[in-house]
């Protein structure tokens, strides 16, 4: 693109053979360490694995440009947009085809909602107590939040929540409550829990302290006690999570569905504070969303009455995705308790298949009890981790076994990942990773371990 005084030149439409989907010679992104430090190639400490970062998307993006004068008439732009927004559903679907790694149920169907994607449905301010702005969905939204109270064993008038943006901003709630409630308080979580709160640590400026984890995944309670008596002194904000890890400690619909029998019941019948849960991920939903439910007591802390709304602040976001609580209402009453207690025996069931099937073919894997995350040994070709969207860390990759993913789905990347294997380890130079030390040596095995 051409600058001109500061103002960057229109980029020429791409010409009707452009792929969006097509892969582009590159340079790779810069190579961090788990640290977060930019290293170039090799990584300082032999013993941190570098991490590999995406590709970078400037080389791939879709440019915005102003129509021509005649595009009116012509309809030219019309058929470039209507092109390339085929050849990206085409992109989509074969992405879909090949995602394993990451917790997401993409089977669903919401035709019948295509009739409210015409209007701009909003739900600032709080969800029980109407704004001005008519256009929202609040009875959707109190109807999935009464759900979701029943399963967690609250009353009506004793709880108050709201459908987040993401399963983050739910768990950015819960630790401002805590926050707010114990403005002195130390928050203590796993130091193998989700990311984003040691991010709501850091934006809250909380004093944090990480627990060490044992082989499973499961908080070290031996650790956590020394760290509780170190500082008794002052509150505990205590972020417990399940399934929220690399190894997959516990199925969350497990046990909120009580589709295990043995599987721990999330209720505020216990000392919780909130729950957390995401919309978009076990449940399946198009767009990013979550559902935070806290107690009554403790939601004035951080509320105000807002006139401009005409209803209360209380929300980490100001304006609300209103869509998010009708497609949340729409599965669930499609569903119901039963409908996804049969998902998760389902799931759990094609974890193990998955499991069984790589111990099988040689391969190290672990899967924890009353989980669907099935953990193996990291691929050593990036492509493949790409190709089927693994997530890893170090030198373990795991597979999210979710309603989305069948039988036939996991043999195809069981054969792939076997005539590959016997590509990268044919002759003999370079070995399968030893992973005893991420799941232990009765899950290794590796030359060390057979």
């Amino acid at each position: 693109m051409d600058i001109e005084n500061g103002v960057v030149g229109l980029v020429d439409i791409l010409s009707e053979h452009f792929d969006p989907t097509a892969v582009v010679a590159e340079p790779l992104p810069p190579v961090v360490t788990t640290n977060g430090d930019l290293i170039g190639k090799v990584a300082e400490d032999p013993k941190k694995r570098e991490i590999v970062l995406g590709r970078n998307v400037h080389t791939t993006c879709l440019a915005v440009t102003e129509p021509d004068a005649n595009d009116e008439f012509t309809g030219d732009k019309d058929a470039y947009m209507a092109s390339v927004l085929a050849r990206y559903r085409k992109n989509l679907m074969e992405r879909t085809k090949h995602h394993l790694g990451y917790p997401y149920n993409l089977d669903f169907d919401y035709g019948a909602l295509s009739q409210l994607q015409h209007f701009s449905i909003n739900n600032l301010g709080d969800p029980f107590i109407e704004s001005n702005y008519g256009v929202h969905s609040r009875q959707f939204e109190v109807g999935v939040l009464d759900w979701f109270a029943r399963l967690w064993e609250i009353e009506k008038n004793e709880y108050w929540g709201y459908i987040t943006n993401c399963g983050t901003e739910g768990n950015l709630h819960g630790i401002l409550v805590g926050r707010e409630v114990h403005p002195d308080g130390i928050l203590y979580a796993s130091k193998d829990t989700h990311y984003s709160i040691f991010k709501a640590a850091r934006m809250y400026r909380m004093e944090c302290e990480k627990v060490d984890t044992l082989m499973s995944g499961e908080i070290d309670c031996a650790d956590f006690r020394a760290k509780l008596l170190a500082n008794k002194d002052k509150p505990a904000i205590i972020n417990v999570n399940i399934a929220k890890n690399e190894i997959g400690a516990g199925l969350v619909l497990a046990s909120v569905s009580g589709s295990c029998e043995q599987a721990p019941k999330v209720s505020f019948k216990k000392p919780i504070g909130s729950v957390s849960v995401s919309g978009h991920k076990f449940v399946g939903c198009p767009m990013p969303c979550g559902v935070q439910i806290t107690r009554l007591e403790h939601i004035n802390v951080l509320s105000n009455n807002v006139e401009y709304l005409a209803s209360r602040d209380a929300t980490i976001m100001g304006s609300r995705n209103g869509h998010a609580p009708i497609f949340l209402w729409y599965t669930l009453n499609r569903k119901g308790y039963k409908g996804f207690q049969k998902e998760v025996q389902k799931c759990l069931r094609n974890a193990h298949y998955l499991k069984d099937r790589l111990r099988d073919a040689g391969i190290s894997a672990m899967l924890n009890e009353r989980s669907s995350t099935v953990v193996f040994e990291r691929p050593q070709d990036e492509e493949f981790v790409r190709r089927w969207q693994l997530a890893c860390q170090g030198n373990i990759a795991h597979v999210v076994v979710m309603p989305s993913v069948n039988i036939e789905k996991l043999d195809d990347f069981l054969n792939e990942l076997v005539e590959k294997r016997s590509t990268w380890y044919k002759d003999g130079k370079v070995q399968p990773p030893c992973i005893a030390a991420d799941v232990g040596t009765e899950n290794c095995v590796c030359g060390r371990h057979k």
